[in-house]
């Protein structure tokens, strides 16, 4: 694998997010890279009525960032930067993924299936098809215990996550960009 000097970890802040969250961490220790934990709120909407409903965006973009900040590093040496976005979520992960020349995305996903996934798309789905760089993602399924597997002597390796987790039950995933 190339060497990763900076890593990009998109967060909805779910469960399935958090592990993604330590294992970019664990990642970004072991690589000596730069961590960027990126959120994307969706444009604030404004209804009309009887004149216009006041958005509550700015209190939203308040309590995003207040979760942003709750997110610690795992290791002092760690550099993590937390960056708040507004837009369409895959647009703009893929647009902050080029401006920051990502050697890598690591991500969560849901796991959703049949018509869960038809009706909602897939975030992950759609960044490991469009993103420039390799994607990592890890499944819903992914339990600490399958984290602590990648590693070899304290450290993460994703030649190992390759080697342990071949089948489609993966609970986590390299692409490489088409």
């Amino acid at each position: 694998m190339l060497p990763i000097h900076t890593i990009l970890h998109p967060t909805d802040f779910s469960p399935c997010a958090m592990n993604a969250f330590h294992l970019a961490s664990r990642l970004a220790r072991d690589s000596e890279a730069h961590l960027i934990v990126l959120h994307v709120m969706a444009p604030p909407y404004v209804a009309f009525a009887e004149g216009a409903i006041p958005s509550h965006a700015e209190f939203l973009k308040y309590e995003v960032q207040e979760q942003l900040e709750t997110l610690q590093q795992s290791a002092d040496s760690l550099t993590l930067e937390r960056r708040l976005e507004e837009g369409e979520t895959v647009t703009e992960i893929l647009r902050v993924a080029n401006d920051i020349v990502a050697d890598l995305v690591v991500m969560g996903t849901h796991g959703r299936t049949g018509l869960k996934r038809f009706m909602m798309g897939s975030i992950a789905e759609q960044i490991v098809r469009r993103a420039l760089c390799p994607v990592l993602t890890v499944s819903s399924r992914c339990q600490t215990s399958d984290l602590m597997a990648l590693e070899v002597d304290g450290r993460v390796d994703l030649d190992v996550a390759q080697e342990a987790f071949p089948s489609s039950d993966s609970p986590t995933r390299i692409a490489q960009p088409r």
